[in-house]
């Protein structure tokens, strides 16, 4: 498929433009604008329903994805993601996957599969807003960002600790740890709640910023407010 990254990097959007037949898989509520031909077809992950249900409940993830296809000739569709920040383009093949956070997918080949029934990461964390899909097969996926994207090349053996709420994927050619951020005082104290220690090789991409942080600040805007017109 022929797609461009457009209005990079605060306010990425994704136009992708599909041949006759030619399919492009989104998450639900991705899409923008699309030409009148493209048909749409909605449909559950790769879960059984109690399974889904749960990953919604604890990992916040959407039920379904679409399938949009052009008919009777070409067509385009325009994609974007909720947070402000970047968007990036990754080649999938059979040796080279990912393991993305769950709020950085944005869209995929249909013959790239979204292992949402992936167990790597414990449920224990998913409190700390860490719950990851494994991206395996072959073909492009497109992934955003909250924030700019830093692309990080660890070699063999090297190793990257990076905090979870910055971690947006990493090759599944590493191995990783998820741990707390020093001992308990740093953890309670130093702003910081589990970190992942990523060991090469492979690449990692980490954003910016921190939505975690970001809410807090803007609850700090908002508060005084709110409580203002609660009296």
């Amino acid at each position: 498929m022929e797609y461009e990254i457009k209005h990079r990097p605060s306010y990425a959007l994704l136009e992708v433009s599909l041949g006759q037949n030619e399919t492009v898989r989104a998450e639900a509520g991705a899409m923008t604008y699309m030409s009148s031909n493209i048909e749409i077809h909605t449909r559950m992950r790769e879960a059984s329903f109690l399974e889904t249900l749960g990953l919604k409940i604890l990992g916040m993830q959407s039920f379904f994805v679409n399938d949009y296809t052009a008919r009777n000739g070409e067509g385009k569709i325009g994609l974007v993601a909720a947070p402000v920040g970047d968007m990036a383009q990754i080649p999938i093949a059979p040796d080279k996957g990912y393991v993305i956070q769950k709020s950085s997918y944005v869209a995929s080949s249909p013959s790239v599969e979204l292992d949402i029934k992936w167990q790597g990461f414990t449920k224990g964390v998913f409190g700390q807003g860490l719950f990851m899909i494994r991206v395996v097969g072959q073909g492009e996926l497109f992934i955003n960002t909250f924030g700019a994207i830093e692309q990080k090349t660890i070699n063999p053996g090297e190793e990257l600790m990076v905090d979870n709420f910055h971690l947006v994927a990493f090759s599944d050619s590493c191995t990783y740890e998820v741990t707390k951020f020093g001992g308990l005082k740093s953890t309670l104290l130093g702003g910081e709640g589990l970190v992942v220690r990523i060991k090469g090789p492979g690449e990692v991409y980490i954003q910016t910023k921190n939505p975690g942080e970001f809410a807090e600040w803007l609850w700090a805007l908002l508060e005084p407010r709110v409580r203002a017109r609660a009296r």
